[in-house]
């Protein structure tokens, strides 16, 4: 079971605090089969790696380009850098950069350039709203899938995260049966489309310690993208206890 820890654009070098609490925390479920995983913004990156080294939480980052090196890109990272600097993980195509203008081929640019990094990737995809309501939801995900991992062999490389746009930051979540669907659903593309024999499919939007108890009753879902409830020692380590206990 895996649980992602997104920061987002928050968080200073105050916040390696909250760290201590989590690290003691994953100590004590040493033995169980979690994963936790921290992207906190880059400017935390050598930070964290130096504070999580010893342990058994990983590093990813939020973002990248797809240049694998290095460029002329002011503002940006490569994922050879992320690797350098400790990362473990990347989120790829994440709702937040979609509607910001990223597109499926950019984003299939920026996973390829992950895996040759020996990075392994959250690729994020989900709907809209508007998409939603005209029942659109299946031919986005489809497309968004094949799109997004177009000619990309290393599939076990890659984490897939289901977050509804209209549910990011709104408080909203998808009811239980249509995210039961929507999860299966995704993993029947890959296993039919692109032969992944285990898919791991994680839900990410709004989720919290309260609404997590009814969004563990889904088998199909291999863990969550946690946004602003990851903030919070306590919040995340709320969220994790009632997924596995």
């Amino acid at each position: 079971m895996y649980f992602i820890a997104n920061w987002k654009m928050y968080g200073d070098l105050k916040s390696l605090n909250s760290l201590n609490r989590v690290i003691k925390f994953s100590k004590k479920y040493k033995k169980k089969k979690i994963k936790i995983i921290y992207c906190p913004p880059y400017t935390l990156l050598d930070s964290f790696s130096k504070k999580l080294k010893k342990t058994k939480i990983e590093l990813g980052a939020q973002n990248c380009h797809y240049e694998i090196l290095n460029g002329p890109f002011t503002g940006s990272i490569s994922p050879t850098m992320l690797k350098k600097i400790g990362s473990n993980y990347v989120i790829i195509g994440h709702s937040e950069n979609r509607l910001a203008g990223e597109t499926n081929d950019e984003i299939n640019k920026k996973i390829k350039s992950s895996i040759k990094s020996n990075l392994k990737v959250i690729f994020c995809i989900g709907e809209t709203l508007i998409q939603k309501k005209r029942k659109l939801t299946n031919k986005i995900l489809h497309q968004q899938i094949i799109k997004g991992l177009f000619k990309i062999k290393n599939l076990n490389k890659i984490l897939i995260a289901y977050e509804p746009v209209w549910s990011i930051g709104t408080g909203v979540i998808p009811k239980i049966d249509d995210l039961d669907k929507n999860i299966t659903f995704i993993k029947n593309v890959l296993k039919k489309h692109l032969k992944v024999k285990n898919p791991k499919v994680l839900y990410g939007g709004s989720v919290n310690s309260k609404n997590v108890e009814n969004l563990v009753t889904i088998k199909a879902i291999d863990g969550f993208l946690v946004g602003g409830a990851s903030q919070k020692a306590k919040n995340f380590i709320d969220i994790v206890e009632k997924t596995i206990i």
